[in-house]
């Protein structure tokens, strides 16, 4: 009996370990991805060209845009402070003080850091592109941060439901910046990445098991093809007509996988709660 009472704690200690440098390879990782994406799409002549071309595969007419420019318009910082608003509830009413005050960092942090990076770091050599600095995506990161925040606070058995919705919104946010014009596709990758590497680093400093939830995966994924389909049935059509379809479909369509694995990769790394 006392062999069984001494042996019970290592499989927990196991755990939190396993979990620790789960959420510090994420956090890593997503500030290395995020530097190098920078470097080659800001510093690089044919990370310019890439990138300012699969910017302009995909086209919209009159009405279009227009549709597109509201849904963006309606991301604004009354977005963020109902987000708070909803995290602290939701995690208040779990008893997660944690939770709530790592959902008010992410949201801050995620969008003041991309405001820095856009703003006041980060800069666009004269090359193929000549134009001011638009990476990160700001709209994008308010949407992104949302999700990451929402998901730190979630219920477990709201998380499937949490990243599918999250998913499909910034996939639609961050597509819909890119047919209006505003942003370049490693714009909008390198807003998610900023949400991720900040609720990543949240859930490092606060800690707590990480309990594997079925279907989050799955619905990040899911999320981000029906926020695709969503951008299609309003109009967005490949900039060539049929001839572009290709080129269309690889960029939003990777645009949207790699959505769906950033907002997974959330899912895997915040803490859980019991219920």
């Amino acid at each position: 009996m006392n062999a069984v009472l001494v042996e019970r704690p290592a499989p927990r200690a196991q755990t939190d370990r396993r979990a620790v440098g789960i959420r510090l390879l994420v956090a890593l990782g997503s500030v290395v991805s995020l530097t190098v994406l920078a470097w080659f799409v800001l510093r690089t002549g044919v990370g310019q060209r890439w990138d300012d071309g699969a910017m302009t595969t995909v086209v919209a007419g009159r009405d279009t845009r227009l549709t597109v420019l509201s849904l963006l318009g309606r991301v604004s910082i009354g977005t963020i402070v109902v987000v708070a608003t909803v995290c602290v509830l939701l995690a208040l009413a779990q008893g997660r003080l944690a939770a709530a005050a790592a959902a008010l960092v992410v949201l801050a942090g995620a969008n003041v850091t991309t405001q820095v990076l856009k703003h006041g770091v980060l800069e666009r050599v004269d090359g193929y592109v000549q134009a001011p600095n638009s990476f990160p995506s700001g709209h994008t990161t308010v949407v992104a941060a949302g999700v990451a925040a929402l998901l730190l606070v979630a219920p477990r058995v709201l998380t499937p439901l949490v990243a599918f919705a999250g998913s499909a919104a910034i996939t639609l946010t961050a597509c819909s910046t890119i047919v209006a014009g505003w942003h370049r596709p490693a714009d909008v990758v390198g807003s998610v990445l900023v949400a991720l590497a900040w609720a990543a680093f949240a859930a490092l400093v606060t800690g707590g098991a990480r309990r594997r939830v079925p279907g989050c995966w799955l619905g990040a994924l899911t999320g981000a093809g029906v926020g695709l389909l969503a951008l299609v049935a309003i109009g967005v059509r490949p900039a060539y007509g049929w001839s572009g379809f290709a080129e269309a479909a690889v960029v939003l369509g990777s645009i949207a996988l790699a959505v769906g694995v950033l907002v997974a990769l959330m899912g895997l790394v915040v803490p859980r709660a019991r219920t």
